[in-house]
Formats: C-alpha cells, sequence, structure tokens
C-alpha cells in the first residue's frame, strides 16, 4: 500500500488492544515471531525516488507511520532519531503517527521540535475507555500541531467528549477487530462517538466493523475487510467536521499551495469504502484491473 511506512517491524503487547494484534497473526502464519523487532528494507521509503528523479510519495501525500509496530516503541530507539530527520526532510508530506507509549514521547522529540512539525498528525489508541483515560490526558499535554485519537480494536465503550472540549482533537477514528479471538464491535458504541464528534466539528470515520458487529441485539459475523468496510460506510456514522490544514513547506521551507498537492484518485468501488475519508487513494498499481 502505498500510504504506509513501515520503518520497523515487531511489536511488544502492553495492553487489552494487544490481545489480538493483527501483525502478531499475520506473522504467525508465516511461521514468524511477531515480538522479533527489526529494521526493515522500507526505512527509507519517504525518500525514494522514481527513474525520473521525482519523489514516489508525492507532497501532500500521508503516510501511516509504524502500522505494524510502534513508533515510540522502546527497542527502536536506536533509529529513531533516523526516522525523525526523515520526517524533516519531508516537510511536504504528513505522516501519522499512532502509539499505545504517549508517555514515551516527550523524552524521544527531536531537538529542533519546539512546539512540533506542521506535518505530523500524532494519535493516540484508545481500545477502551481505561485507555482513553490513561492516554488521551497525556496526549493533551504533548506539543503537537495536529492531533487525534484511533478507537481500533474497538472493544468496549468510550466517551471522548470531555477531551473533545478541549478543542485540540482534530479527528477520532474507529474500527472493530478482526482475525482469530476477534472481540465485538456495538453500534451504540460507534454511534454514540459519532454523536460526540458531531458536537465539536470533529471529523469521525469509522473505517470498519470488524468480524463480529453487534446492532439491536443481533450479533453479525461479517468476513473479509472490504464487506466490513462497505458496511461501515452503509452505517452513515461517518462524518466530516472542521478542515484539517496542514501549512506544509518544501525543502527550502516555502510554502506548498493545494493547486500544487496529491490530489487523491479513487475508483468507482471506493465510493462505499468506510476508509475513503483516510485514505491516499488508488495508487494505479494496476492489480485490480
Amino acid at each position: 500500500m502505498h500510504d504506509i511506512w513501515n520503518p520497523w517491524h515487531g511489536c511488544i503487547k502492553i495492553s487489552e488492544g494487544c490481545r489480538n494484534c493483527y501483525m502478531f497473526f499475520q506473522d504467525s502464519i508465516r511461521d514468524r515471531n511477531g515480538a522479533d523487532i527489526y529494521r526493515t528494507k522500507s526505512f527509507y521509503y519517504p525518500l525514494e525516488k522514481n527513474k525520473n528523479g521525482a519523489y514516489k510519495v508525492q507532497s501532500g501525500e500521508m503516510l501511516r507511520v509504524c502500522m505494524t509496530s510502534d513508533f515510540f516503541l522502546e527497542e527502536a530507539d536506536v533509529w529513531r532519531d533516523e526516522a525523525w530527520k526523515i520526517i524533516r526532510q519531508r516537510s511536504d508530506v504528513k505522516f501519522f503517527l499512532l502509539t499505545k507509549r504517549p508517555q514515551r514521547v516527550m523524552s524521544h522529540l527531536p531537538a529542533d521540535w519546539h512546539d512540533g512539525y506542521e506535518n505530523v498528525f500524532f494519535n493516540v489508541s484508545a481500545e477502551n475507555q481505561r485507555r482513553a483515560d490513561e492516554r488521551i490526558p497525556i496526549l493533551l499535554e504533548l506539543p503537537f500541531k495536529h492531533k487525534g485519537v484511533m478507537c481500533a480494536p474497538f472493544i468496549g465503550p468510550v466517551s471522548l467528549d470531555k477531551y473533545l472540549a478541549s478543542g485540540q482533537l482534530e479527528q477520532v477514528i474507529c474500527d472493530g477487530e478482526n482475525y482469530a479471538g476477534a472481540r465485538e464491535c456495538h453500534y451504540e458504541w460507534v454511534k454514540n462517538l459519532s454523536d460526540e464528534c458531531r458536537r465539536y466539528e470533529v471529523t469521525f470515520v469509522f473505517c470498519g466493523t470488524g468480524n463480529y458487529f453487534v446492532k439491536n441485539g443481533r450479533r453479525y459475523h461479517i468476513e473479509g475487510s472490504s464487506l466490513q468496510s462497505t458496511q461501515a460506510f452503509k452505517s452513515g456514522l461517518t462524518y466530516i467536521g472542521k478542515e484539517i490544514k496542514f501549512n506544509l513547506v518544501d525543502a527550502l521551507g516555502m510554502t506548498i499551495y493545494d493547486a500544487d498537492l496529491y490530489k487523491p484518485f479513487f475508483r468507482d468501488k471506493c465510493d462505499k469504502c468506510g476508509m475513503r475519508a483516510v485514505c491516499n487513494g488508488c495508487s494505479n498499481c494496476g492489480k485490480c484491473g
């Protein structure tokens, strides 16, 4: 996927949301151990260029970082400074960071961080109310220009009202759980979050139902990420709030205007995808014809 940058792979489980981690499951079917942590061959992906000398990742794209690890994982301390240099070098690209370890963040920011890089969108995981109340207060105290919350896997009811009231949160993403041992996601939990975000005009994205979705007391078994995403879209719970504005600049520090930024391309089948609101669009790889 052209919107993911995994500079390192592997993780250590630390909370309830980690129990059925998709990365550990996928590694296990390849006879690998997800707890083995290593720097990947795609470490320099944001800096890769095509045969014409242009960056493969275009200005304005958003890269989701460490989707098979955690950017603030202790075992990755030896690589993070170099990753920060890449993020700083690609000041024209948005980097979506997600962590379950916000308590480690402040001591692992680059020396020139100050009040944050404009191109970094920092998010914490909040799979249930316990973890929301543990991590979001830390998030609100950290110096980031853009902040959000990801309730995934969504395994228990969560209210974010008191945190949304701070005016700091720009986006909330929600997704159910998959693979062996998947726990239920309930419609009422998702709707409550959607309603709270609407009150504060904060974007809420319901990406997928997960394997087991409960609505009106009925439990649905929904197989396949495509169908889960379609069902999430059909729920009508996604809400696009106030625009999230990233003031991106080029290598010389000059503002890049909207007309010069990447414009996502979507195919017809993307119209009913729950991920569309947070997707870089089709990469035209040719695999789907």
